[in-house]
């Protein structure tokens, strides 16, 4: 079976638990199974033109960063090879697809918040700066340049919306949502994640800008789920180029919104095709990421 507006195939062998912007989440009872898709959003609008490999590509840096990281976390097999016999046989027609872009996962009882961490005044946080001084209600000294380092870091926390945009929320307002012992926790493991991450991507020539991450709770115990540390989670600048008072060159989807922005296009569904040049530029940025953060060149297939 067929999406009809993708091309993707549809497991139709188990319910669907959620269908994201990028991710088809499948239920198998007592786990997910998580599925990467080529699918490619911009304002909010999952385009009609595909990102080939996007879906592996991302798969593939999470992957990497859960293994770096050894944060608990809700994976527990990538390879269809580790599946469990019953769950392998049921997904062999799909085999080809799902090869580098799928994750068995435990199923988690998600917290609605999302842990976002910036570690310097870009994106809505500097226009929320420029506006009043402070981001997301956290005072700033004045005189602070479009893209300057935050030190300490920010931990600027929103509540899941999963229609359209996460709303920012206060740590205070985090507490009530999570509980206090749980909205520290998550602070507490956001901002030594972040910086654990930087550090290594520095090293790599990356600077890790910001990033959001997502926990859940199984056996009561936090784990940390979704995604982790990919282009359409953070943002990444490379290093050499990194200059304080403007915007900077990205291995995310900046040059993608760029590209929509100039065209005549209000932001509402349906979305423009993507011409072949941005389509190829999308990818090959997708992959310069991939390529500096793991040391490794990217194999489709």
């Amino acid at each position: 079976m067929q999406n009809p507006n993708t091309a993707e195939p549809i497991i139709r062998e188990f319910p669907l638990f959620r269908r994201g912007k990028v991710r088809d989440v499948y239920d198998l009872g007592e786990h997910l199974l998580i599925v990467a898709s080529d699918r490619i959003s911009a304002f909010d609008v999952i385009l009609p033109t595909p990102i080939p490999d996007k879906g592996r590509i991302l798969t593939q840096i999470s992957l990497f960063w859960f293994d770096f990281l050894k944060e608990p976390s809700h994976l527990v097999a990538t390879d269809l090879s580790e599946f469990p016999a019953s769950l392998r046989s049921s997904l062999s027609p799909y085999a080809n697809w799902l090869r580098g872009r799928s994750m068995l996962v435990r199923k988690a009882n998600r917290f609605d918040v999302e842990c976002v961490v910036r570690g310097y005044l870009a994106g809505s946080g500097w226009k929320d700066y420029q506006r009043t001084g402070a981001v997301c209600g956290i005072p700033l000294p004045r005189g602070l340049r479009q893209c300057a380092p935050l030190n300490p870091p920010l931990f600027t926390p929103a509540a899941k919306n999963d229609v359209g945009h996460d709303e920012n929320i206060s740590f205070d307002a985090m507490t009530a949502m999570t509980g206090e012992d749980v909205a520290f926790e998550l602070r507490a493991r956001s901002l030594n994640i972040y910086r654990r991450a930087r550090d290594y991507a520095l090293e790599r020539g990356v600077i890790l800008a910001d990033t959001k991450f997502e926990f859940g709770e199984v056996d009561s115990k936090t784990i940390l789920i979704d995604e982790v540390l990919t282009p359409d989670s953070s943002r990444f600048w490379p290093a050499s180029e990194y200059a304080e008072g403007r915007d900077q060159r990205s291995f995310d989807k900046q040059y993608l919104r760029d590209y929509l922005e100039s065209l005549a296009w209000d932001k509402t569904p349906p979305g423009p095709e993507l011409p072949h040049e941005v389509v190829k530029n999308t990818r090959d940025k997708y992959l310069e990421a991939y390529r500096l953060l793991t040391g490794k060149e990217f194999r489709a297939g």
